[in-house]
């Protein structure tokens, strides 16, 4: 039977390794289509052309785009192993928290990490870590989602793909002791850490995403 499931994307992208980690997590096969960073396909144009970005997953030759809305296709499409709750109000929650990870967190994250102005870097860096102690003040389970790997988790993998893979502190022991700890469960959580890139790869995709803004900011400035 031919390949009815699809994945477009970039290793190393926070945003992909969510999707595969669905996707490993529902036991659903699928094609992996590794895209370049500032030479992306014909076919993810195609498929994605108001973002122009991975991930995008193709199911019958339908894609989807947006790495939490792509999550949520593949929990209500695929019913077993769900990652979401059954009960609305706690949909509702975990749609919220995955929001505020994307907006407040990494946003932060990103900033706190790799602006080259010191006085911002800083100003980034206390606002994340205002952002984490709302999520260390809401885990009181072994993961988000209980003692299973849920939707929350897998939005929040941005925190120990950064603190394990590419060896940057984002949640020291001492400050946000329970999501420490959580960062350390979920990266040694069979499925994820199969999934998860490794140093070198993750190190390529920083590079890339750097250069791919890059030339993105100098086009826009040239016009």
């Amino acid at each position: 039977m031919a390949t009815i499931v699809k994945l477009l994307g970039s290793v190393g992208s926070p945003f992909v390794i969510r999707v595969q980690i669905a996707l490993k997590l529902k036991g659903i096969e699928y094609k992996y289509v590794e895209e370049k960073l500032g030479h992306l396909s014909e076919t993810l144009l195609r498929y994605n052309p108001i973002y122009k970005m991975v991930p995008v997953l193709v199911h019958n030759e339908k894609p989807v785009s947006e790495s939490r809305v792509i999550l949520e296709y593949i929990d209500e499409t695929w019913k077993q192993n769900p990652i979401l709750p059954s009960d609305p109000y706690k949909r509702a929650l975990d749609r919220f928290w995955a929001k505020f990870l994307d907006e407040k967190c990494m946003a932060a994250a990103v900033k706190s990490l790799f602006i080259t102005d010191e006085k911002e870097r800083e100003k980034s860096r206390k606002e994340l870590f205002e952002a984490l102690q709302f999520l260390e003040n809401k885990l009181n389970d072994k993961f988000f989602g209980g003692e299973e790997i849920g939707f929350v988790d897998i939005a929040a993998l941005f925190i120990p793909l950064f603190q394990q893979v590419a060896e940057l502190q984002l949640v020291p022991g001492d400050k946000f002791p329970k999501l420490h700890k959580w960062s350390q469960e979920f990266y040694n959580h069979p499925v994820v850490k199969e999934i998860m890139p490794t140093k070198e790869q993750q190190f390529g995709y920083f590079k890339a995403r750097a250069a791919s803004i890059a030339a993105a900011n100098n086009a826009a400035a040239s016009k």
